[in-house]
């Protein structure tokens, strides 16, 4: 979304994208479990932002999401240095959003099948293993004979191999 800075606004617009990145804000945001990624810009000499962001599921569920909370503070807390931004509370303020969207031309990911929770779970795995990787009884269970028929598998050597990555 595009939208006009109110004139004079552009250093405290900056000072309040610079707050919002707090641990409060990633708390909200891991709650709220569906935004992959979102970024700010200031352009054209101080006059316009810019706000893109990815998320999973609808629009009217992450906007929704948003404004159950401090997410949604912060958006009014950004959003108030933009020109006509009628605040989170207000019911026209998804109509305010669209009003100011440009869909991509073009959008590509590396995971396009992937949620922000699966991915999240990815990682809690992927930690998990490397806890159990580093560990003398992992090492044993590798060289124990009793195991040897496991080990050998594919899988279990591309799972190795994809540790050792």
């Amino acid at each position: 979304m595009f939208t006009k800075i109110k004139p004079g606004h552009a250093d405290a617009l900056r000072e309040d994208l610079a707050r919002i990145a707090s641990t409060e804000n990633r708390e909200a945001l891991h709650q709220i479990g569906t935004l992959h990624d979102a970024r700010h810009v200031i352009f054209d000499n101080d006059t316009r932002f810019m706000f893109a962001s990815v998320f999973d599921g609808s629009w009217d569920t992450y906007i929704d999401d948003f404004g159950k909370t401090v997410v949604g503070a912060n958006f009014d807390r950004i959003f108030a240095h933009s020109e006509g931004f009628p605040g989170v509370s207000d019911p026209g303020v998804k109509d305010w959003f669209v009003a100011h969207q440009e869909p991509a031309g073009v959008f590509v990911s590396s995971y396009p099948d992937l949620t922000v929770q699966q991915i999240w779970k990815d990682h809690r795995v992927e930690e998990a293993f490397e806890e159990v990787l580093d560990t003398a009884e992992f090492r044993a269970a590798l060289e124990n004979p009793a195991n040897a028929e496991l080990v050998a598998t594919p899988a279990f050597q591309k799972l190795l191999e994809e540790a050792s990555a």
